[in-house]
């Protein structure tokens, strides 16, 4: 009895191998980042666990071959990915949750801002246009672009809709630069902007946005945008009933449920379920490595983008604006926002433009959802 069990234990660390290993190393630093840095612990950790868990050898929690009979044994991992993921039912669940977070009021007080979010979304186009150069497959290539929104669901949910081969490193990308926001976006603003403009301050003019603008306008924009862009109402409207559910004001305890209990469980959830796709033998690869780049290729020029769209309204604008706001329109929501306001303290410290930038960053989520439709409408109507 011993003695087999000694064989079964030799067994499993020859079956180790040098790729498993460097996902080890991955899941070890994806743990350190939720709980050392605090950055989206509540999807790092669980996706840092399983990249870990998925990739131990003969792991019972993915798909397994039974030795007896040659059978597919399905792992609880992988039901939870077909449960969850093949069929976009988790990305759409959390655009409730996500929903039912964002306040519009910024946003209906100044509606220019929706032009923030709108610039913000230009790296995706571009990725598109570099990612089919480098020879990827035009659904492929248009999954790995709208990793530049840093929007995780709509990334799950272009990918899976376009059927992309690479959706486990597209799924960690996204997730892992909206998590990455506070390191990749400050240098990049800096970088476009002098101490001058970074100065700027705008005070915040409250707008009386009556409860029933409020009602109406996601029921408005469901509509507009799933006329406009079919293949984009489900993503939009999943996000816009969260937030009537907020703002409707009959269903408080709904509200607070799908803000807080739903968006947690559904993010635990995505977080393990990514790591599915994170196996070594398909993550390990030269294919990924570029995907990670041309996200942040992606990334960076949404970011830039807002940027010099703010700046290139200056330039015709008596009243200033300041151009920080622009990096706010990617999806990464509300930590972009967040970022922005802190640099603006940091330069000023009675420099407040919190609300400016939330209204720009809620913009960034509609954009990024229309981009994410317009996106699969431009690949399946081709």
């Amino acid at each position: 009895m011993n003695l087999q069990i000694f064989e079964e234990l030799a067994k499993n660390f020859d079956g180790i191998t040098w790729k498993m290993v460097v996902m080890w190393v991955i899941g070890a630093i994806l743990i350190f980042l939720a709980i050392k840095k605090e950055m989206e612990p509540t999807l790092l950790l669980p996706m840092g666990f399983g990249a870990i868990l998925v990739n131990l050898p003969f792991s019972g929690a993915i798909n397994q071959i039974s030795e007896e009979t040659g059978e597919l044994i399905h792992g609880p991992l992988s039901v939870l990915f077909d449960a969850g993921i093949a069929n976009e039912l988790f990305p759409l669940i959390l655009f409730i949750g996500i929903g039912a977070m964002i306040d519009f009021g910024p946003l209906l007080s100044n509606p220019k801002l929706l032009l923030f979010g709108a610039a913000a979304q230009f790296g995706i186009f571009m990725t598109l246009s570099l990612a089919s150069l480098f020879g990827y497959e035009l659904n492929d290539a248009a999954s790995i672009a709208i990793i530049g929104a840093a929007d995780g669901p709509t990334s799950i949910f272009v990918a899976q809709t376009l059927g992309s081969k690479y959706l486990g490193a597209i799924m960690v990308a996204a997730y892992s630069y909206m998590a990455l926001v506070p390191i990749v976006q400050p240098p990049i603003i800096k970088a476009l902007t002098t101490k001058k403009e970074r100065m700027i301050k705008m005070p915040y003019e409250t707008g009386n946005v009556s409860k029933l603008t409020r009602i109406l306008f996601p029921i408005i924009v469901t509509v507009i945008v799933g006329i406009a862009a079919p293949t984009a109402a489900a993503l939009v409207g999943f996000l816009m009933f969260g937030n009537l559910i907020r703002e409707c004001g009959v269903l408080d305890s709904l509200s607070q449920t799908a803000q807080n209990v739903l968006a947690n469980l559904i993010t635990i959830f995505l977080g393990i379920t990514v790591a599915s796709q994170m196996q070594a033998e398909q993550f390990v690869a030269l294919d990924t490595i570029i995907i990670l780049l041309l996200g942040l290729f992606a990334f960076i020029f949404d970011t830039a983008g807002g940027v010099m769209f703010a700046k290139l309204i200056n330039i015709f604008s008596k009243k200033k604006i300041n151009p920080m706001i622009g990096a706010a329109g990617i999806s990464a929501f509300p930590m972009s926002a967040r970022i922005v306001h802190k640099m603006a303290l940091k330069e000023d410290p009675q420099n407040f433009i919190l609300m400016h930038s939330i209204g720009v960053n809620v913009s960034g989520q509609i954009a990024s959802v229309v981009a994410g439709g317009l996106i699969l409408t431009l690949v399946q109507g081709g």
